[in-house]
């Protein structure tokens, strides 16, 4: 039998994690809608969670340090749990403006934020572990699919701004390793309220007591902060262990300076917690290798140093933010109030507008009708010329109208243009 003609098809090629494996749907909307732009089309992409350098750069002091730190040669490898000055840089900033209290052999500097979610899981859920979740929530689908884990989704709704309730989370508490919690929460640019999350650290308390009696494994919480310091208004904060100091024993933080400092790709991110944990996190993460530069952590150290530098510039990223996001919100509600079906949550942190198009049923000039949430997208790009990440890339069902709209990559200019073509756009479509 001639070899060439067996049915490859059948033979496996890779692993059958691989094989499964969904890549992440925002960056697949985000090649489409750049190959549009490459074309040559005007759209207003308002889908990664990323910012323009020319609208939102770095700080220049952080900038200088960077290319002092490589022209000082320190391109060689890093510590393994991160460079001391920058653990106690992360330290010093933590207490004076976080309320933590985390000494520098109970933190690890990674890349960026995602090899900290990444290790965490692998230092907490074992294969079939249970792991919960509330969606919309970015990439925690992802990361348990990775671990071979068992995904608990908590289906949020909009009249608590797409927040976990302690209510809707207890009964799955008992089979669970993880609760992987986001605040301020991608993709909503929403947050805990104090009492939401007391509530909810009550329950992970009352939960690891009977676990201790029974000598069992504790029930971790993972606590993605990466944007609290981008709050806007009168809009606070709050974490588990400054609520419950208790939780500090079950609470690993997931933090770093990509979102509050403009620098999503200096890759500088951290994680803390228990320093029984952290130290395996470190074991794991010496096998990854997924370290921030050296260079990098060094110019980073020095910046977070000048506190008083790091808060101006704080005030200025989030003041253009906050102008970005309150002007697509008032523009959404001016819209609303024209008759569309369409509506948007008051913004309260991070760089996102959490936005709804309820257009499923309309029809458009050419008599197509909007019949799914994919179809209503397509018709905003390509009608609008806007590209938002619809929920169903964050976890939440098919049918979801409920959109992501993110500002770091948006000149303040633009808001105008993008309400308007939205309003044309919504004015062609019939019941």
């Amino acid at each position: 039998m001639d070899m060439n003609t067996k049915d490859e098809v059948s033979v496996p090629r890779v692993s059958k994690l691989a094989e499964h494996i969904i890549g992440s749907e925002i960056i697949k909307l985000a090649a489409e809608v750049n190959e549009k732009i490459k074309q040559g089309e005007q759209v207003y992409n308002l889908t990664i969670g990323d910012f323009n350098p020319k609208v939102f750069p770095i700080p220049s002091r952080l900038t200088q340090y960077i290319q002092e730190a490589y022209a000082d040669d320190q391109t060689n490898y890093p510590a393994a749990d991160g460079m001391l000055e920058l653990r106690q840089a992360v330290s010093n900033l933590l207490s004076k403006r976080g309320d933590l209290y985390y000494a520098t052999d109970e933190m690890v500097i990674t890349g960026g934020a995602r090899p900290a979610i990444y290790a965490i899981f692998k230092a907490i859920v074992d294969p079939g572990d249970a792991v919960i979740f509330p969606v919309p929530s970015w990439n925690n689908n992802h990361y348990t699919y990775l671990n071979n884990a068992r995904p608990i989704l908590i289906e949020t709704s909009p009249e608590n701004n797409f927040m976990p309730r302690a209510d809707e989370i207890a009964p799955y508490l008992p089979e669970a390793s993880l609760l992987a919690l986001c605040s301020p929460l991608n993709p909503t640019g929403t947050v805990f309220t104090k009492e939401d999350l007391e509530q909810i650290c009550d329950l992970v308390l009352a939960e690891n007591k009977k676990r201790e009696e029974k000598g069992e494994k504790p029930l971790y919480v993972m606590y993605d902060q990466i944007y609290w310091p981008l709050t806007h208004g009168t809009i606070e904060h709050y974490n588990p262990v400054s609520l419950r100091p208790e939780m500090r024993e079950y609470t690993l933080f997931v933090d770093g300076i990509s979102k509050s400092l403009a620098a999503t790709g200096v890759r500088v991110g951290w994680t803390m917690g228990p320093k029984s944990v952290i130290n395996k996190i470190k074991s794991i993460l010496t096998h990854v290798g997924a370290w921030a530069p050296k260079a990098e952590q060094l110019a980073t150290a020095k910046y977070l140093n000048e506190l008083e530098e790091y808060d101006r510039y704080l005030a200025h990223i989030k003041s253009e933010i906050h102008a970005r996001l309150v002007g697509f919100y008032d523009g959404i509600q001016a819209l609303k109030t024209a008759g569309h079906r369409v509506d948007a949550i008051a913004p309260e942190a991070a760089i996102y507008l959490t936005v709804q198009f309820a257009l499923h049923g309309l029809k458009t000039e050419s008599g197509k009708v909007l019949e799914t949430t994919r179809d209503v997208t397509k018709y905003i790009l390509d009608e609008a010329k806007v590209a938002i990440v619809p929920f169903y890339a964050f976890g939440s069902s098919d049918d979801s109208t409920w959109y992501r709209l993110s500002v770091g990559t948006c000149k303040l200019e633009d808001v105008e243009g993008v309400i308007s073509n939205l309003r044309v756009a919504l004015e062609k479509l019939q019941a």
